[in-house]
């Protein structure tokens, strides 16, 4: 297994991070997706990859922001872009996020840092694709849409597109810290460029 290490985060990696992790999940024998996807793009690049590939039928996650991420009562993801996803046999999640929650509204108010946020700025230490990926395996375990015990491979990036891939056994946020991390499969480099 090799790991793909991108020059920089962003959504020019989103083509090739999404391939790594089909054609991985493909060697793995893995049928189960989790990823993240605001307007619809990476998720349709997941479902597009997996008909080119024979993989149809998988089940694919697509977690968004939160109603209200970017502005108050603003979902990022329209009508048609949730229909269309679900015609295409995805499962659509949008719920407040694992590791904000009510703690970002204490911190907002009053400042300090709280447990989700020390997780959250710890798993950025590899990027934060990497910290989206073990986010929503676990958001998507807590919801049921994926099965409990099992590797899902989780797709997440850093604004925009994707550009992280990981194999991920996820538990339940109440049992947050038996999450394993199984594989990278792509993700930005530590360092500013690859030379």
């Amino acid at each position: 297994m090799k790991t793909v290490l991108f020059r920089s985060p962003g959504p020019e990696n989103t083509e090739a991070a999404v391939a790594s992790a089909l054609d991985r999940a493909r060697e793995l024998g893995l049928r189960d997706f989790v990823v993240a996807s605001n307007t619809g793009a990476t998720a349709r690049a997941v479902l597009e990859g997996l008909a080119a590939r024979g993989m149809e039928g998988a089940n694919v996650v697509v977690v968004t922001h939160h109603v209200g991420f970017r502005s108050p009562g603003e979902d990022e993801m329209d009508r048609e872009t949730r229909r269309s996803l679900a015609e295409a046999g995805a499962k659509v999640l949008t719920t407040t996020h694992l590791m904000g929650g009510i703690e970002r509204a204490v911190t907002g108010k009053f400042g300090g840092l709280y447990p989700g946020h020390l997780v959250a700025h710890t798993l950025r230490l590899f990027g934060q694709g990497v910290k989206v990926a073990v986010e929503i395996a676990v958001m998507a375990l807590d919801a049921g849409l994926v099965p409990y015990g099992c590797d899902v491979v989780a797709i997440g990036g850093t604004g925009r597109g994707a550009d992280t891939a990981l194999v991920v056994r996820p538990s339940h946020a109440k049992t947050f810290f038996e999450t394993f991390v199984v594989e990278t499969i792509c993700r930005p480099s530590p360092r500013p460029h690859l030379e």
